[in-house]
């Protein structure tokens, strides 16, 4: 489904924030020192930030605002040291319960950054902490088409 599309069930079934404007990017982008994707620059000029399927604090998915979009290794142990993860992934969506949506800034496949499982008690054994989507618009179709629920975890049972 085309992001654009995506944006627009966002906005008419979820809870999205207001844009941001052209200047809370720039901000933004001078502050981590690297530039948004074409996929999550289209989702904050729509919204910035919000939740899916229930409001705050009860939404599994609570997509950040730029304002908070921190360092992986800041939002998970709270310190912005080399031993406490990758300098190159950032947290973009809390799940609310200590682990994360990532965005690992330092790789790119077609001018899209891949998104990252933020999963604290692993973080950050590759193993554990796995992509789970090769972009943005393919993450968040995914994650509108989840119920609410966490897409890439294993189901258990029978």
């Amino acid at each position: 489904m085309p992001l654009q599309s995506l944006l627009e069930e966002i906005s008419h079934h979820h809870f999205p924030n207001p844009p941001a404007t052209p200047e809370e990017i720039d901000e933004f982008e001078r502050r981590v020192g690297w530039r948004l994707d074409p996929d999550l620059r289209a989702f904050y000029l729509h919204c910035n930030g919000g939740t899916l399927f229930k409001r705050r604090p009860d939404a599994n998915y609570r997509f950040l605002p730029l304002s908070e979009i921190i360092r992986a290794r800041v939002a998970i142990f709270g310190e912005d040291k080399d031993e406490d993860g990758p300098a190159s992934m950032y947290a973009i969506c809390d799940l609310q319960d200590g682990d994360y949506v990532l965005v690992d800034m330092e790789r790119q496949e077609d001018s899209r950054y891949p998104i990252m499982d933020g999963w604290h008690e692993a973080w950050p054994n590759p193993k554990h902490c796995k992509q789970i989507a090769r972009s943005f618009e393919e993450f968040l179709e995914r994650a509108l088409r989840s119920g609410g629920s966490f897409f890439w975890l294993k189901k258990s049972g029978p």
